[in-house]
């Protein structure tokens, strides 16, 4: 059948090209663009930069099959950049890279997989799905690297979405998709993996908010319940409620 593949530039959505291939599947391999690649200051982090765009064609290009970049521009900064400051500056924690998925790529990038007669949209995450037997219902189910597993992210797949979702290395180890990529020469096989979120620089999400939004930043008091003030801050848009370090003050016991 057609696949359409979401190639991020990594080695774990480049070897899910590859199993792919390998299985005998028609594999078209889509990237994401989602921010003006010319823009030098948009406070993004290395999220589907220029090199991961390039990295993910010469992939598509050992693995002899198409590939296309998908500008996302508008829809990311509506689903995922926009809720993630939104939220913060309402004293909430966003999950973007929920976002992300179930109203992205398994929304909008499914949608454009339809147009090409594609019956799936595959991903380099680490997770399963099952159809259960007695119910008929799709099970997301964890990748068997636990350490590596990402069915969090994914919680928000609908039945429909996970009926068109394939995660082809949900069912090996991180250390063998590194060996498969090596020996299949693809060459991300060493790309380091990305730990933060994409789009903001480690340890930069207040920067991020407040390029992004009109926020109050002239501060104000700390105080605990019982109206002792125990310190001052910069913003209320620095915090979001149950946090624990980086509240800047000093304390015995822990504050949250």
């Amino acid at each position: 059948m057609r696949v359409v593949v979401a190639m991020s530039g990594g080695v774990d959505s480049s070897v899910a090209a590859a199993l792919m291939v390998e299985a005998g599947h028609d594999v078209v391999g889509f990237s994401m663009q989602l921010y003006d690649q010319r823009d030098i200051d948009t406070g993004f982090g290395s999220c589907c930069s220029l090199d991961d765009l390039h990295d993910a064609k010469r992939t598509a290009s050992i693995l002899g099959i198409p590939h296309y970049v998908i500008n996302f521009q508008e829809q990311f900064k509506a689903l995922v950049t926009s809720n993630f400051v939104s939220e913060y500056t309402s004293g909430r924690t966003p999950i973007p890279c929920v976002h992300c998925n179930s109203e992205l790529k398994f929304t909008h990038l499914l949608d454009r997989a339809v147009t090409l007669k594609a019956e799936a949209v595959a991903t380099g995450h680490y997770v399963r799905v099952e159809k259960d037997l007695t119910t008929g219902d799709f099970v997301l189910k964890t990748g068997l690297d636990l350490e590596k597993d990402q069915s969090y992210f994914l919680f928000g797949l609908n039945q429909e979405q996970l009926s068109q979702a394939i995660f082809p290395v949900g069912n090996f180890s991180k250390a063998f998709v590194r060996s498969y990529a090596r020996e299949k020469g693809l060459p991300v096989a060493d790309k380091p993996d990305s730990q933060e979120l994409c789009f903001v620089p480690s340890g930069e999400h207040v920067e991020f908010i407040e390029k992004h939004a009109e926020v109050q930043t002239g501060g104000g008091v700390i105080q605990n319940l019982d109206g002792k003030v125990l310190g001052e801050h910069k913003g209320i848009h620095r915090f979001t409620i149950g946090q624990r370090r980086g509240l800047g003050i000093q304390s015995e016991e822990p504050l949250y």
